[in-house]
C-alpha cells in the first residue's frame, strides 16, 4: 500500500459522505467533498508517476473509484431530482456496457491495456462539470443557465464515447476470432 493507492481509497470512502450530503440537500458541502475527491484523483495519478509508485492495484482501483464516484453522483442527483433521471440512465448504462465489454474480452482472451480515448476523457470532463454545475445551480443564475448546456453536452459525449467503445471492443473481439481462424482453432 502506497500513498497514491491510499488517496484512491480515501476517494472511495468519500463517496458515502457525498451521497448523504446530496440526499440531505447540502449541495455546497457535497460540492466541496466532490472537489476533494477530484483533487485526490489528480494527486494519486501524479504522485504515482512522479514517485514511480504505479501498481497493478492502483491501475484497477483508480478507474473503479472514478466510476463509483460518478455513478453515485448521477444516481443520487437523479433521485433528488437535481439532474434528469434519463441522463443518469445514459451515464450509468455506458459505464456498465464498458465494464461488461472488458469482462467479456478478459474472459475470451488476455486483458487489454486500459487506455481511455480522447473522447472518453472529454466525456469524463463533461460528466464531472455537469455534476459540479448541478451542485452549484441554486447559488447563482449563471450556473443555472450553464447546467442545461452541460447536460446536453454530457449526453452527446456519453453516447458518442459509448458507441466508440462498442466499436473498439467489437474490433478487438473480431481480431481475436480472425487469429483463431487463421490458426485453425
Amino acid at each position: 500500500m502506497n500513498l497514491p493507492n491510499t488517496l484512491t481509497i480515501i476517494r472511495v470512502l468519500l463517496i458515502p459522505v457525498f451521497v448523504i450530503l446530496i440526499i440531505n440537500h447540502s449541495f455546497w458541502w457535497a460540492f466541496i467533498i466532490f472537489a476533494i475527491a477530484g483533487i485526490t484523483d489528480g494527486l494519486d495519478g501524479l504522485l504515482a508517476r512522479l514517485t514511480h509508485q504505479k501498481t497493478e492495484l492502483g491501475a484497477y482501483l483508480d478507474p473503479i473509484a472514478d466510476k463509483l464516484l460518478l455513478i453515485s453522483a448521477y444516481l443520487s442527483l437523479a433521485i433528488t431530482e437535481v439532474l434528469p433521471g434519463w441522463l443518469s440512465v445514459i451515464v450509468i448504462t455506458r459505464d456498465v456496457i464498458i465494464l461488461l465489454g472488458l469482462l467479456v474480452i478478459m474472459l475470451i482472451s488476455h486483458p487489454p491495456g486500459i487506455h481511455p480515448s480522447f473522447i472518453s476523457k472529454m466525456t469524463t470532463v463533461f460528466q464531472i462539470s455537469t455534476v459540479l454545475l448541478a451542485l452549484l445551480e441554486g447559488y447563482t443564475p449563471f450556473f443555472k443557465q450553464l447546467t442545461p448546456m452541460a447536460i446536453y453536452g454530457t449526453t452527446f459525449l456519453t453516447i458518442l464515447s459509448g458507441t466508440h467503445y462498442l466499436y473498439v471492443g467489437t474490433r478487438i473481439l473480431n481480431q481475436k476470432n480472425q487469429k483463431k481462424s487463421s490458426r485453425g482453432e
